[in-house]
């Protein structure tokens, strides 16, 4: 038999999907959460998000609303870095290297992007769909926007014209290579952003090849030193 025209060759079997209080649905219980309606209100992105973080092996999925609406914002965050990128003129370059980035932010990130991609491809390949959400979700929502594109907004406001076309190309390749690894959580969102910046590339995403990256990427002294400044700034907020 042609094992290509068998449509799933795995199949992976979650546990039950209960109401918020562990409860298994039942039409008399009124505890029920169509799926139909959680798209309809939240976004199939959000509702397909939260059920892979919430996918831990070995146990129930506890599903509610507020949990889905919490996703839906992380989409959101999602949508609103790509516009900020693309306002800020960051544009993706088919000759950027990541590994020659000279700028300690620059390289700080490069590295923060393949070990991301690292454990969310290994969580993938282990059935482990609520790890790969969990690092895709603080590399997302935490790295990437709460403190890279901050670090980075004085250098494009700076008068350094290297620098900035460096951080311009390096931030677009991130969130290139961020549209890859949430590709298989959320198909719909990263594929709309990956068309509409697509001026350097050709094809869909869905099509395309999951990232690999060099280990060699990570680049310890710049990850020690940002990662003091994001404790010490944390700090000081923790403080405030």
């Amino acid at each position: 038999e042609n094992m290509d025209q068998i449509p799933f060759h795995t199949v992976y079997l979650h546990g039950l999907i209960r109401d918020e209080k562990g409860e298994k649905m039942s039409k008399v219980k009124g505890n029920v959460v169509d799926p139909i309606d959680a798209i309809a209100q939240y976004g199939t992105d959000a509702l397909r998000f939260t059920l892979m973080a919430l996918a831990a092996q070995g146990r129930d999925v506890k599903l509610s609303a507020d949990r889905v609406a919490g996703y839906r914002n992380f989409v959101t965050k999602l949508w609103n870095a790509a516009r900020f990128t693309q306002i800020s003129g960051c544009a993706s370059m088919p000759d950027f290297d990541p590994g020659a980035c000279e700028l300690t932010v620059n390289r700080w990130i490069v590295g923060k992007v393949a070990e991301c991609a690292s454990r969310v491809t290994e969580a993938l390949e282990a059935f482990k769909f609520n790890e790969a959400a969990g690092a895709l979700y603080q590399f997302t929502w935490g790295t990437y926007c709460d403190w890279y594109l901050e670090f980075t907004k004085p250098v494009l406001d700076g008068g350094d014209d290297d620098a900035i076309a460096e951080t311009k190309a390096c931030t677009a390749w991130v969130l290139e290579q961020l549209l890859h690894l949430l590709h298989p959580l959320m198909p719909f969102v990263t594929e709309a952003l990956w068309e509409e910046t697509a001026a350097q590339r050709k094809g869909m995403l869905i099509s395309a090849d999951w990232p690999e990256f060099d280990s060699a990427l990570a680049d310890a002294a710049a990850a020690k030193e940002m990662d003091w400044v994001v404790r010490l700034i944390s700090a000081i907020r923790s403080v405030r």
